[in-house]
């Protein structure tokens, strides 16, 4: 699972349609399926009609937000990632708002609903704003499970928006300073915390829960499942989903790790008919890459034949 993007998969639970200005509708009952990579390019290998496109912005990427956004029509998903931009500490401090400022206006300007993923496989030490280094250490309170909690509150605030009144209510409850007088527009964003089922270091400081920002910030909980090896590991994707029973799930991520394994295939159909799942993307990357199923014959018809028919 160790991976920065990857594909998800989920079954719609009450989703808020999205507006004619943003070219799509999630519906109700409906599993969405997404997909990171080229979607035209996925409907000829696999059928799928892909109304989830997912992709990965940086923290300097604020002015090309309204294009990205425009570009993952119908329903994007966009993953947030600092790049070493910023600390957790910072974002929470408020040091950030330039960037949340924009994230605002892009999303409320697309005028549909959007998810917005920020800081995905937080708990993953490959990313700079998780909490501990590969050999197991902390690094420190700039980048603590407390800086990252009230730093995706702040980001979860600003994204969904409203009066600099009630904006600046709910920054003093969850933890962190006012944004002055600042007006944002309320919008259609909705919200994925998107941990690994496993911490990477995988000790207790580092589990998913670790840095669970609260149920008012979050609107879906997502998990990344690879499969590596013949290896994926399912019993941390029940354990993440069962930890939260009153929240819709997802996999914003999942694929196949170089291999072709049908039976994993099935499995994740399986796993969507039996859970409460809201959408489920792909990760498919570039053609050529290893999860690309354009090199999986095997697991490319089990897709087509159990995942393709759940969008439709």
């Amino acid at each position: 699972m160790r991976w920065t993007l990857a594909l998800v998969c989920l079954l719609v639970v009450a989703v808020c349609p999205v507006s004619a200005s943003g070219g799509g509708e999630a519906e109700a009952g409906r599993t969405q399926l997404g997909i990171t990579g080229d979607p035209a390019r996925f409907a000829r290998l696999t059928g799928q009609r892909s109304t989830i496109r997912h992709n990965f912005v940086g923290w300097h990427q604020g002015n090309a937000l309204p294009q990205i956004l425009g570009n993952l029509r119908p329903i994007p998903m966009i993953a947030i990632k600092t790049g070493g931009a910023i600390t957790p500490a910072a974002i929470a401090s408020g040091r950030g708002d330039a960037f949340l400022v924009q994230l605002n206006r892009a999303v409320a300007d697309f005028g549909g609903l959007v998810y917005v993923r920020p800081l995905p496989e937080m708990n993953g030490h490959w990313n700079d704003y998780c909490a501990y280094s590969r050999d197991g250490s902390a690094r420190g309170p700039q980048h603590s499970t407390a800086a990252f909690k009230k730093a995706f509150r702040r980001i979860a605030i600003f994204a969904r928006g409203g009066t600099a009144a009630k904006v600046n209510q709910k920054l003093r409850k969850a933890g962190v300073p006012g944004a002055a007088s600042l007006d944002l527009t309320a919008t259609k964003a909705r919200i994925v915390w998107n941990p690994q089922g496993y911490g990477s270091p995988d000790v207790r400081g580092n589990s998913a829960q670790a840095y669970y920002p609260g149920d008012g910030y979050v609107d879906v909980v997502a998990n990344d499942l690879y499969d590596q090896g013949f290896n994926a590991a399912w019993d941390a994707n029940e354990a993440l989903y069962a930890a939260h029973r009153n929240k819709p799930y997802a996999l914003a991520e999942w694929g196949l790790w170089g291999i072709d394994d049908p039976a994993f295939v099935e499995r994740m159909a399986a796993f969507v008919k039996s859970h409460r799942v809201e959408f489920l993307a792909y990760f498919n990357s570039k053609p050529g890459a290893i999860w690309d199923l354009g090199s999986k014959p095997r697991s490319r018809a089990a897709y087509r034949r159990l995942i393709t028919p759940l969008g439709r």
